[in-house]
């Protein structure tokens, strides 16, 4: 019977994780939809039900030890800031404003990957180190949205712009929520016969890790699986004790 309880108190926080995390990727892609238009929803809609999917069947149920998650994430989310710093220096918000006829600001690029990412980086970090189930579903998302999304960096230059495509020169506009964006460069391969887009030089950086997270953590986790066997418990041995004991992990 204490088995059985504690099965299902594991099941519920479970779902109450699969519920935060749910909230979090249709809050966010609401926020970015209100703010800047449809781009910020498949982007981050997608790549949050991918990393929903990915944590479920991973994370969630075996969280992975902090040595093998917590030094690939530092390390994609450090790349993540110096690709972030080609986009601000080459204007991406803008141009991306310029291509989808959305309104991303310089001042909401900065909001987003200038402040509020890098505090969620580290309380993320955090939680990877006392396997904290929801660190890894933030960890997840990192992975396979700054991480493996960045490779749309190689199609934006092939999209031709929605306001003014012919003009090789930057523009400003006045949209239709009177928002005004200025100095909205043109990186149209049509245009300006360059293949380049902001951000493009440094977009495998955070790309390489990224990947390599994704390929060890599934890596990690079928090994715990075929360890655990049909029982679903892993055991693992204590340095300050010999004996084998239950792996006690974080909700």
């Amino acid at each position: 019977m204490g088995v059985d309880m504690e099965r299902d108190d594991s099941s519920i926080l479970r779902t109450a994780n699969i519920a935060l995390a749910l909230v979090f990727v249709i809050g966010t892609a609401a926020l970015g939809y209100e703010a800047i238009g449809i781009p910020p929803v498949v982007i981050v809609g997608g790549s949050g039900l991918a990393a929903v999917i990915a944590w479920s069947k991973t994370y969630l149920k075996r969280p992975a030890a902090p040595e093998t998650i917590l030094p690939i994430f530092l390390l994609t989310v450090a790349a993540l800031e110096i690709h972030m710093t080609e986009e601000y220096l080459t204007k991406f918000g803008p141009a991306m404003s310029r291509l989808f006829n959305i309104t991303w600001t310089e001042r909401g690029f900065l909001l987003v990957f200038a402040f509020i990412g890098p505090a969620l980086y580290a309380l993320t970090a955090i939680g990877l180190f006392y396997r904290v189930r929801f660190a890894g579903f933030i960890a997840w998302f990192i992975f396979i949205g700054p991480g493996v999304a960045e490779f749309t960096h190689f199609i934006f230059p092939l999209l031709r712009p929605a306001l003014n495509p012919e003009l090789p020169q930057a523009i400003s506009h006045v949209f239709s929520n009177g928002t005004v964006i200025s100095g909205m460069p043109n990186y149209y391969i049509g245009t300006t016969s360059t293949y380049y887009f902001a951000g493009m030089y440094t977009a495998m950086l955070p790309m390489i890790p990224g990947i390599y997270a994704i390929y060890t953590l599934l890596k990690k986790d079928r090994e715990k699986r075929r360890i655990a066997g049909p029982t679903g418990h892993i055991a693992i041995r204590s340095q300050d004790d010999p004996r084998v004991r239950p792996a006690k992990t974080a909700c």
